[in-house]
């Protein structure tokens, strides 16, 4: 059992300090990625590390480290590559890519080579459509690719370089990938300073720069408030909210029958409630709902409920305006129909009755 050291343990709390006191659980899929870190996956000693820290059950842990695909839960090799096999891809391609790569590698999805160095595995969607097909190593793009070019990464990757995504910084392992994504900076020296962004992005640049748009200015080392200071901003900006919607005061208005000529009171006209609330309001009315000529009101009248003979009428109608499409029609469609039905089970009936009566006579003269 993998016993974490006090270095992981002050960064667990690091962590879990980025979070308001009371809501510290959210550090747990940052903790997961720390775990993950040291032993490369999700192990049952990294789940009861974070069970520990945050005060919570193992199941409560294990529920989200099965949760998502990005925590593996068996030993990975140092580098995770991913081959999208998804509909845009595939198409372009990128099944005949995974394919080649398992017989090159000999291991099949989420299977890790002899020597430890990759993990193969088939991904849904790496969204990155307008690129495909695409891999990732370690989350790290390569776009475009063919199956000789793959052959040619995971080549390079076994036998110790690390060859250049097409966007993004250069490589690192899955290990130095899961300090990043607990939070952490990469310690590598120039980590940050090779690589380049994709078409794609360069062209999302161009644009923002050609109508100026900018992303507002902050400051990265802004301290989390606590839950007291947030509740107390969000209580202080919803009074200047109601104080702005609060309207000013008028004149006195006229009176409504010199205006509208309604001898109705002054009362607000109910469109800013719900219909329900309307309709409850206008058939159930008491001294605060508006009365029906009161300006602006509409007041649903129910009207006189139709006859027997016409509702029969509206139904027939309808059946014979939509008639079943296909021959198999079933039963009650048309009126007709079903009373010939009845006549026939009526006939049938009483033919089976008669012939039992002939029989029993016939067995009594016997």
């Amino acid at each position: 059992m993998t016993v974490f050291n006090e270095t992981t343990r002050e960064r667990a709390r690091e962590i879990i300090a980025r979070y308001p006191a009371d809501r510290s659980r959210s550090a747990l899929l940052p903790l997961l990625h720390l775990v993950q870190a040291e032993e490369g996956y999700v192990s049952p000693a990294g789940v009861a590390f974070c069970a520990e820290v945050l005060g919570l059950n193992k199941a409560q842990v294990g529920a989200v480290a099965t949760f998502y695909t990005m925590y593996k839960r068996r030993p990975t090799g140092d580098y995770l590559v991913s081959v999208c096999t998804n509909t845009m891809c595939n198409v372009l391609g990128g099944q005949e890519v995974y394919d080649t790569l398992a017989e090159h590698l000999g291991v099949g999805h989420d299977e890790t080579t002899a020597d430890g160095k990759i993990t193969l595995e088939h991904a849904e969607c790496l969204a990155a459509c307008d690129y495909g097909p695409v891999m990732t190593v370690n989350y790290d793009f390569f776009d475009g690719v063919d199956p000789q070019g793959a052959l040619g990464v995971v080549d390079e990757l076994r036998a110790g370089g690390r060859p250049m995504p097409t966007r993004g910084a250069r490589l690192c392992t899955l290990k130095e990938m899961a300090v990043q994504l607990a939070g952490f900076a990469d310690e590598r020296e120039g980590a940050v300073a090779d690589g380049g962004p994709g078409e794609a992005t360069l062209r999302g640049l161009r644009l923002a720069e050609q109508h100026g748009i900018t992303a507002p200015g902050y400051d990265p080392k802004t301290p989390i408030r606590s839950k007291a200071e947030a509740d107390r901003a969000a209580a202080e900006a919803k009074a200047k909210a109601e104080a702005a919607k609060a309207p000013a005061p008028a004149a006195p208005a006229a009176k409504p029958e010199q205006v509208t000529g309604s001898t109705a009171p002054d009362v607000k006209a109910p469109d800013d409630k719900s219909p329900q609330v309307r309709t409850a309001e206008t058939r159930q009315p008491d001294a605060a709902t508006a009365v029906p000529d009161a300006p602006g009101t509409k007041v649903p009248t129910d009207g006189a409920p139709p006859a027997t003979r016409d509702a029969q009428a509206a139904q027939a109608a309808g059946v014979a305006a939509n008639a079943p499409a296909g021959d198999g029609k079933p039963a009650g469609d048309e009126a007709g129909a079903q009373e010939r039905n009845l006549k026939e089970a009526e006939a049938e009936t009483g033919a089976a009755g008669a012939g039992s009566a002939v029989a029993s006579e016939t067995g009594a003269q016997k």
